[in-house]
């Protein structure tokens, strides 16, 4: 009878490494605080042009998606409509994703230590699984 994998690595040890690696993985993406300063006054991108700073605001980038949309639904075919929408919506998603901030909350070195022993324990143990046994 075969294991895990095909091998003849133990099931049990595969699933055992395989609850212990989804728990320390769970445990660490649940530390961890995402905020965002996200909002139509927020500055996307910025350039420097005859020694001033401009900022292109969220809020800016609406204005040629807006265009773009009512361009496609004027005309489908329309490539200039579609690339003000894509790009529209490119930009704004791409600055959504560029102002989140990610940060570990405070927890004691109990609670660090449980999660990396679970997490790189059972990816050992996952892996060792799909090894073939050395019976002989």
């Amino acid at each position: 009878m075969r294991g895990a994998g095909g091998t003849e690595g133990g099931i049990g040890q595969f699933f055992l490494g395989l609850a212990m690696l989804c728990t320390g993985i769970y445990l660490m993406l649940s530390s961890i605080a995402v905020t965002s300063s996200f909002g139509f006054d927020t500055r996307l991108y910025g350039f420097t042009i005859f020694n001033g700073y401009y900022g292109v605001t969220s809020g800016m980038v609406m204005f040629p998606f807006a265009i773009g949309v009512g361009m496609i639904f004027f005309n489908g075919g329309s490539i200039l409509g579609w690339l003000l929408a894509a790009g529209s919506l490119i930009a704004l998603v791409a600055g959504v994703v560029a102002s989140l901030h990610f940060s570990l909350r405070t927890m004691s070195a109990f609670e660090l230590i449980t999660i990396v022993v679970l997490a790189a324990g059972g990816l050992g143990l996952f892996l060792n699984s799909l090894r073939t046994s050395k019976t002989g």
